[in-house]
């Protein structure tokens, strides 16, 4: 179809294709010779031929599984210290919960990015440009982590101020931050590298190491806080010890292993600014997503602090019972997220090499199973609540008032999990724009004035001011999922119109 080939990428995509598909063919004098590199590896040429089901279970299971044990991370701190040390460690955990969820969103922004802008690379056939993107994303890991570490220390004092921290909890909540950012390399490369590895057709090594990092992370909590009596402190510590135990496998993999279709040589790592910023701009909707949950949770803390005062459960009590509640719901979010994980690399494979057919079947399947684990969980959250809090040493009228949160939280779940699959199938393509739209729509542009504005209406709705802020976080779901299905609308028709330009 004439001209069709300037509509059918993003131009951020299309620009200086032909300046780096010359680099591409350049001999490179840092390449190691022990290493060839194949023009297309069996791992990731099958991404374009094998059937889609099989490829959307092979990958996003292991996806769906690291991402539940990441998540872990901070769920097992809240567990360990709701049982130790009770109410006040798991105010703490929640009060740190931005500043944990904005390292999450750093590592995403450059292995996410990086990944997604591989596996379109992979599907060109682009070999060395897939090395350059692997190793500059390494080094935007490396950078964030330094900055993160220096920051904690040198803004301390206004971070725990922004975030709502009580005189009570000032210390033990400073503590426990401080040791996670000084050490937050560890999270940074092992969680934004190990994106790559799906993309280098090794999902079941990215599930690996993730459960190896959880599970060191709870045997290195039950020494510390458990048997050493370390407490908060412990907790953090055991955190990042377990982030290196997972860290270290994916390293050795993309630098020495034999078997990885790409690597991580120095060539690769020399800082490539339009590189790094096409990276950020595709990564930009993952940490579009957890920036947004940071700035959420921040607003959040400081309205259930002001809000908690007032009512009977009082702050450290409301922090505890709700944060609960958000703890019990990450579960069906990293189901979410790492089913679209293991989307990813299948859509960008295929829109890179232009199938497009292939394209709408790895979409469609995908939005199937993200309302299927959107439904499950709202059953489970209405069958069994009270099991689901105690987990965490929840009791008495906070057990009532979490379990209330939950299911508020969880109505809309089915077509929560449609909504992020949509969101992230315009990152997989390279439309960063839109995917950071759908995203920010939810969590910040609708969620926040809500919190905001609600509390105020409780008289006229007989709640307390405490209720309505949980209730601003369903509505909120709503109306961002009416956006998602316009726009994935005229996606759908444009995938169509190409395939049948394609076919003529």
């Amino acid at each position: 179809m004439p001209g069709s080939e300037h509509t059918e990428l993003p131009k951020a995509l299309r620009e200086n294709a032909s300046e780096e598909a010359a680099l591409a063919r350049e001999p490179n004098p840092l390449t190691l010779p022990d290493h060839p590199d194949p023009p297309h590896p069996r791992q990731t040429n099958r991404l374009g031929t094998d059937p889609i089901g099989k490829l959307l279970f092979e990958f996003s299971l292991p996806s769906i599984i690291s991402m539940v044990f990441n998540m872990m991370y901070n769920v097992v701190d809240t567990a360990m210290l709701g049982w130790f040390v009770g109410e006040a460690g798991v105010a703490v955990t929640t009060l740190a919960l931005p500043v944990m969820t904005i390292l999450m969103g750093a590592s995403m922004l450059a292995g996410v990015g990086g990944n997604a802008l591989a596996a379109i690379q992979l599907g060109q056939g682009e070999l060395r440009l897939v090395e350059r993107t692997l190793g500059n994303s390494a080094v935007l890991l490396f950078a964030i982590s330094l900055l993160v570490a220096v920051g904690a220390f040198v803004f301390i004092d206004p971070l725990l101020a922004l975030i709502g921290t009580t005189t009570e909890l000032w210390e033990p909540t400073k503590i426990f931050i401080q040791i996670i950012c000084a050490f937050s390399v560890f999270q940074s490369l092992g969680m934004g590298l190990n994106n790559f590895l799906r993309t280098a057709g090794r999902p079941t090594m990215a599930l690996v190491t993730m459960m190896l990092g959880t599970a060191m992370c709870v045997v290195f909590n039950v020494l510390f806080v458990g048997v050493l009596g370390w407490g908060i402190a412990g907790s953090a510590w055991a955190t990042v010890l377990g982030q290196l135990c997972g860290m270290v496998p994916i390293v050795w993999y993309f630098i020495w292993s034999r078997k990885a279709p790409f690597h991580l040589r120095p060539a690769g790592m020399a800082p490539d600014l339009r590189l790094m910023g096409r990276i950020c701009a595709l990564g930009m909707a993952s940490f579009a997503m957890q920036a947004a949950a940071t700035v959420v949770n921040i607003v959040f803390n400081q309205v259930v602090t002001a809000y908690g005062a007032l009512d009977p459960l009082g702050t450290s009590g409301a922090l505890a019972a709700i944060g609960v509640a958000q703890k019990v719901c990450s579960f069906v979010f990293a189901f979410m997220v790492g089913l679209t994980m293991g989307m990813q690399p299948i859509i960008g494979f295929n829109y890179g090499a232009k199938q497009w057919s292939r394209v709408y079947k790895t979409l469609k399947w995908a939005c199937i199973w993200g309302i299927i684990f959107g439904a499950v969980y709202l059953v489970l959250t209405h069958a069994i609540p009270g099991p689901l809090v105690n987990l965490f040493g929840i009791s008495g009228d906070l057990e009532a008032f979490s379990v209330f949160c939950l299911q508020i939280y969880t109505i809309f779940y089915p077509l929560v999990g449609y909504q992020i699959v949509g969101g992230s199938y315009f990152q997989s393509t390279g439309q960063p724009l839109k995917a950071a739209v759908i995203e920010l729509l939810r969590q910040v542009i609708l969620l926040i004035p809500l919190y905001l504005i609600l509390p105020h209406l409780a008289g006229f709705f007989g709640l307390s001011p405490l209720m309505m802020v949980v209730i601003a976080v369903p509505l909120s779901d709503i109306l961002s999922v009416i956006v998602t299905t316009v726009l994935l609308a005229k996606e759908v028709r444009k995938l169509k119109t190409l395939e049948a330009a394609k076919a003529v």
